[in-house]
Formats: C-alpha cells, sequence, structure tokens
C-alpha cells in the first residue's frame, strides 16, 4: 500500500522546482493530486507526468495573491477527486535584495504578498475542506531565512519567510484537536530554477555557504515535506525543520 492511497493533495507552485518535485512524489504514493501554478502550461506538464507514471492528477492555473484563485483551487480538489485532505503551500518569488532604507515599497508588498499573505490565503481555504474531510496534513514552505536572516537577501523576504513560521505555529495549535497537523519546512539554497538567474560564479560560494560543502536537491527537501504530510508524522504538528547542510548550525 502507498503512503498516500485515498489522499487527495493541493501543491501551489507546482509546476517547476521544489513544488513540481513534491508532487510527483505524492503523485507517485498514491495520492491524487492537484497541481496549482501561475503558469498553467508547466503546472499541466507536471500533472501529465504524474499521470503517465501511473498517478492521478489535474492542473489548476492560481496566483496565490488572489484570494478568489485558492477558493478555485481548493473547489477543484473536492469537485475532481471528492474532499482535500494533504496540502503543501508551496509558491514563492524572491526579489533582488535592497537595504530597508532606500526598498522601494513596492517590492515589499510583493513579497510579503506572495511569500506569507499567500500562505495565509492557502490555509484559510483547505481548512474547512480538510474539517469536511475528517482531518489531514499541511506543509509550509518556509526557508533558512525564517529562522536567520543575511546581507545581500531581501528584507521583505525574510520577514515573510519568518511570518510563514509564526502562521504555522499558530494554525498547528488551533487546529490540534481536530486532527488537522501544520508544520513548516525551511531549505538552504537548492538546486531549483530560483538560482537560474544568478552568475555562474555566485553558485560555489552559495555552496560553500553550507557546511556540507554543496547546495541541496530538490528531491531532499521533497523527502522531508512528503514524511511530514504522512501517517509516519502523525504526531508531529506546529514545527519548523530546516534542512539545510548546516548552515543554520553555524
Amino acid at each position: 500500500m502507498n503512503a498516500f492511497d485515498g489522499h487527495v493533495a493541493l501543491v501551489t507552485g507546482g509546476g517547476q522546482g521544489l513544488g513540481a518535485t513534491i508532487a510527483r512524489e505524492l503523485g507517485a504514493g498514491g495520492a491524487a493530486v492537484v497541481v496549482s501554478d501561475m503558469n498553467l502550461a508547466t503546472a499541466t506538464t507536471v500533472a501529465d507526468e504524474i499521470v503517465a507514471a501511473g498517478g492521478t492528477a489535474i492542473a489548476v492555473k492560481h496566483n496565490t495573491t488572489v484570494v478568489a484563485d485558492h477558493e478555485a483551487a481548493v473547489n477543484a480538489a473536492v469537485k475532481e477527486f471528492g474532499k482535500l485532505t494533504l496540502a503543501v503551500n508551496n509558491a514563492g518569488i524572491g526579489d533582488p535584495a535592497d537595504f530597508m532604507g532606500s526598498m522601494d515599497l513596492a517590492q515589499w508588498d510583493h513579497m510579503i504578498s506572495v511569500n506569507l499573505s499567500g500562505v495565509a490565503y492557502g490555509i484559510r481555504h483547505q481548512i474547512p475542506a480538510m474539517l469536511k474531510s475528517g482531518g489531514g496534513a499541511i506543509v509550509n514552505m518556509s526557508s533558512i531565512m525564517g529562522s536567520v536572516g543575511a546581507v545581500g537577501v531581501p528584507t521583505g523576504y525574510v520577514a515573510a519567510k519568518h511570518g510563514v513560521v509564526g502562521l504555522t505555529k499558530n494554525t498547528a495549535l488551533e487546529y490540534a484537536k481536530d486532527g488537522i497537523r501544520v508544520n513548516a519546512v525551511g531549505p538552504a539554497f537548492i538546486k531549483t530554477p530560483l538560482l537560474n538567474n544568478l552568475p555562474d560564479e555566485a553558485l560555489p560560494v552559495l555552496a560553500a555557504s553550507h557546511p556540507m560543502g554543496r547546495l541541496g536537491e530538490p528531491e531532499e527537501v521533497s523527502a522531508l515535506v512528503c514524511f511530514l504530510l504522512s501517517d509516519r508524522a502523525s504526531f508531529l504538528t506546529g514545527a519548523y525543520y530546516l534542512v539545510d547542510g548546516g548552515y543554520t548550525a553555524q
């Protein structure tokens, strides 16, 4: 029996990077997966890959800054598969860094909107569906920047990722007796398209910033996310787990 047989999962930002890797692993584990992304074409590609591998999936277009899109994504899961039991609020962005005293506040608003409010909007609509399903599990994607700061990283990003941790903890407490577990994961620098815009010479520097001397692999993050969503993590809620090659231990 697969770990996620009988489950229905929603993965935001599922069209590429970590989201795509997580969606594929959930599909391989037996979950029916709703792959959501702003880019419907990439979400459809991932959903098609899951189906081609013998799984079940659909794709939906989803801008996580738009409340109505969260409602529509959850409704799509319930309409197509009858319920929602798992969710990964993964969608996020990075912007060029600027010091707080000179930051364009439109950049601040955008970072908070996607990286924090987008997670909150997702939880707001996922929880009622999970309550109707008898329970579930949510993983929110934070970052190492949910526990530390760094010059060269946008302050709005750091603030949002810290906020995701607090949002996770309080939501977990609110629903701990309702059979809904909520946890957060904090990856370090992972080999995903988010790093594609960096100059080639920056990647060895990033790799060396981890005590393990390398960047993380998407599958190393997905393994933890899927564990937290599984019944094997049945006594884990309200926590924030780092996948960082020792980065925050320095």
